[in-house]
């Protein structure tokens, strides 16, 4: 052999590599493939950890059905709010003297004006259905079919009628109710919008989803 092809020969690439794929041991293969997954798989349990433990606590509890604190102090007259609670729009209004003094001596017509239906607790069964007459707190969905009403406080609105007081108007079919949730005579609810357990920490601060006078 001349001295160039030797020295080609010392100078050439290793043609084999330290593992060659065509001698590994099948179960040796499987076992590699198989450690490559469970890695994979524990790095997406970790990710999906990782994502849970991102919600706030408040979005646990509103999602467990939990209690929910609302802060109402800047809540102006007139105004409306509203708080998720398992899963529902839950209104707090808060209304003006007028309003409630309407509320008192309503000429609109009313399918239960006394709130004889169990549609609140007994401690909301009033005139005004609240526990404190300033405040209205309502489950925003329409006793029909589950469509969420429009807040209309404007009295004598021009598509409502003359004798409108002010309360809350179902675009769906057509539903009336007033600012204390009671369904007008004549419409296709059947019975007044449901009031919610809730109950007051001061005058700040409403929980909704706990009764008024339960332990704390």
């Amino acid at each position: 052999m001349s001295a160039k092809k030797q020295t080609e020969n010392s100078n050439a690439a290793p043609v084999e590599s330290s593992i060659n794929q065509d001698n590994v041991d099948p179960a040796r293969r499987r076992l590699l493939i198989g450690g490559a997954s469970v890695v994979g798989g524990a790095g997406a349990v970790a990710m999906g950890v990782s994502m849970l433990a991102s919600m706030s606590p408040s979005a646990r509890a509103k999602a467990a059905g939990a209690p929910v604190e609302a802060d109402i102090s800047k809540l102006a007259e007139g105004q409306m709010m509203t708080i998720e609670w398992r899963g529902k729009p839950v209104w707090v209004v808060r209304r003006t003297a007028a309003a409630i003094e309407l509320l008192k001596n309503t000429s609109m017509a009313l399918s239960d004006p006394d709130s004889l239906e169990e549609q609140q607790p007994a401690y909301a069964q009033n005139a005004v259905r609240s526990i404190k007459e300033e405040y209205l707190v309502l489950i925003g969905l329409c006793t029909h079919l589950g469509c969420s009403p429009g807040y209309r406080p404007d009295v004598a609105a021009a598509d409502l009628g003359a004798d409108w007081e002010g309360g809350f108007f179902c675009a769906c079919h057509g539903s009336k109710f007033d600012l204390a949730g009671r369904v007008l005579a004549g419409v296709p609810a059947p019975t007044n919008l449901e009031v919610p357990p809730h109950s007051y920490v001061d005058d700040s601060n409403l929980i909704i989803g706990v009764e008024e006078g339960a332990a704390a």
